[in-house]
């Protein structure tokens, strides 16, 4: 039995039979289309990856300790620094404070920086606020 050179060129590279499909694809590109796709197939990723990677390009945890901070603020600083002086950022572990005015940015640095201090450090962690620094703004 005599088999055409178009014959024997895919009779020694089939480990399996290929469908109708693969086979009009393998012969009008001229590629094996399951070789491409087993490599295509493996760059997929979960969705748990996907999700974690998309939330930390969001920041959500930087934002989300920003709104925190403003409440634990809120919560465990006087009532009347609170209305003269409020968190604006945090970073690296400096929470930065906006007061409205020279006089209680005095009063706060002169008196209050270290109550203030601790008090925020018990309530978010050492790690969280290691030094506050403020503002006229």
């Amino acid at each position: 039995m005599s088999f055409s050179p178009f014959q024997r060129r895919f009779k020694s590279r089939r480990p399996r039979r290929l469908g109708p499909r693969d086979w009009i694809l393998r012969e009008w590109r001229g590629v094996d289309v399951r070789a491409l796709e087993k490599t295509h197939g493996s760059k997929s990723h979960s969705a748990g990856a996907v999700v974690k990677n998309v939330l930390a390009a969001l920041q959500l945890d930087r934002r989300r300790a920003e709104t925190e901070v403003v409440k634990v603020w809120n919560q465990t600083i006087d009532p009347t620094i609170t209305s003269h002086a409020q968190p604006v950022n945090i970073h690296h572990g400096t929470l930065f404070v906006s007061v409205d005015s020279s006089v209680w940015l005095d009063e706060i640095v002169r008196y209050r920086r270290h109550e203030i201090l601790q008090r925020m450090q018990h309530a978010m962690g050492c790690e969280m606020v290691k030094k506050i620094s403020y503002r006229i703004g």
